[in-house]
């Protein structure tokens, strides 16, 4: 009997942590079967508009945006965009005939996946955090299978229909062909510090910016070198500032190698985003998360408090950050076994090969529908 090839729809985006999983997902499709045929459904103006076709996919833009919750009024603007969006994703629906559509956050996945459930057409939800979005609790009860990054989630979903896999992440970032002595030769760190990798996002943290930018003589007398990604909102006011540390602090907009990043560093410095935290878990890195305050539902908090539930990371809260992030780095500097300890109980926290898991779950709805 010959194989039959595959229609699959991936929808969602926003930010790195929901497009980069997107994207393992779509790879590890492509590895299954190379026939298959993926479309990509994001929202207009966002990063996986430019992200998706770089990597070699196809993608069609919902003029979709997220609701005001501070200005009510605003969101008569919102409702007829959304409008246009469900119109638009029938349309989707009718030139692509999708064999099943998969959800992974963000504002394209609501109108798209909604659609896909109101014509029969199975769907999938990816949830990264371990905080449900409200997009994927609005789209639960309808999906067929809904793959977890975290443990107890039946707080939000079905219990029937949740399956424990892990963020699917970078391979590339996982499996650096480079030692870690080469890591830091090609990223020009001395010998004989510690590297702090300090990572705030594409645009940039100001918080962490501001915080790390106070505690850079503590960190040189304590034999530490900062690798800086400032974001490229905050480039030019971090530059000049590093400028002034030369010798042992190195700030970048933004880092093209975060395999060589990962591999060189002794601890991280990092928001708490979910695709990040997978990364750091997989990696096993000794980790201070500085949970952004500006995202839905605070989930990047409850995040960083499941690590640090497992003793598997340090939490310094935003608003903390200026007075308590040097001591904390500095602290762990000098505090071999400690590292050694966070750096085990992370790892302990990995889900290995999620992107295959999730294939596996595609697969068996596919073939449970015939």
């Amino acid at each position: 009997m010959e194989q039959k090839h595959y229609k699959i729809l991936i929808s969602g985006g926003g930010t790195g942590g929901h497009i980069f999983p997107a994207l393992s997902i779509a790879n590890a499709l492509r590895r299954r079967d190379p026939k298959t045929e993926i479309l990509f459904v994001g929202a207009e103006g966002r990063m996986e508009m430019e992200r998706v076709p770089a990597a070699g996919y196809e993608i069609i833009g919902l003029p979709v945006s997220g609701f005001n919750r501070k200005k009510l009024l605003s969101n008569i603007k919102v409702i007829f965009k959304l409008m246009k969006s469900m119109s638009r994703a029938r349309k989707v629906l009718k030139d692509f005939h999708p064999d099943i559509a998969i959800g992974v956050g963000g504002y394209a996945s609501g109108p798209m996946l909604k659609e896909a459930q109101k014509h029969g057409i199975p769907t999938l939800l990816q949830e990264q955090n371990s905080y449900a979005g409200v997009t994927n609790k609005l789209l639960a009860k309808e999906a067929k299978a809904i793959c977890v990054a975290y443990p107890d989630m039946q707080r939000f979903f079905p219990e029937d229909k949740i399956i424990l896999t892990g963020n699917p992440v970078r391979d590339n970032i996982i499996n650096p062909d480079v030692t870690k002595e080469e890591a830091r030769n090609q990223l020009g760190v001395p010998a004989h510090r510690k590297l702090v990798l300090v990572i705030g996002g594409s645009l940039g943290a100001r918080t962490i910016n501001n915080s790390i930018a106070k505690a850079f003589n503590k960190i040189e007398n304590a034999g530490g070198y900062v690798l800086w990604q400032t974001g490229k909102l905050y480039a030019d006011e971090c530059r000049k500032i590093a400028d002034k540390y030369n010798n042992v602090v190195k700030a970048t907009p933004f880092i093209s190698r975060m395999d060589l990043a990962y591999k060189a560093a002794d601890i991280v410095v990092s928001r708490a985003g979910a695709g990040t935290i997978s990364e750091l878990q997989l990696l096993g890195m000794p980790t201070i998360l500085i949970p952004s305050p500006n995202v839905a539902e605070d989930h990047q908090r409850k995040n960083a408090e499941a690590l640090v539930q497992c003793n598997a990371a340090v939490m310094i809260l935003d608003a903390d950050a200026p007075d308590r992030l040097g001591n904390e780095v500095v602290a762990l500097l000098n505090d071999k076994e400690r590292c050694g300890l966070l750096a085990e109980n992370i790892r302990k926290m990995a889900l290995r090969d999620a992107d295959e898991k999730i294939v596996n779950t595609i697969y068996k709805i596919l073939s449970d529908k015939g």
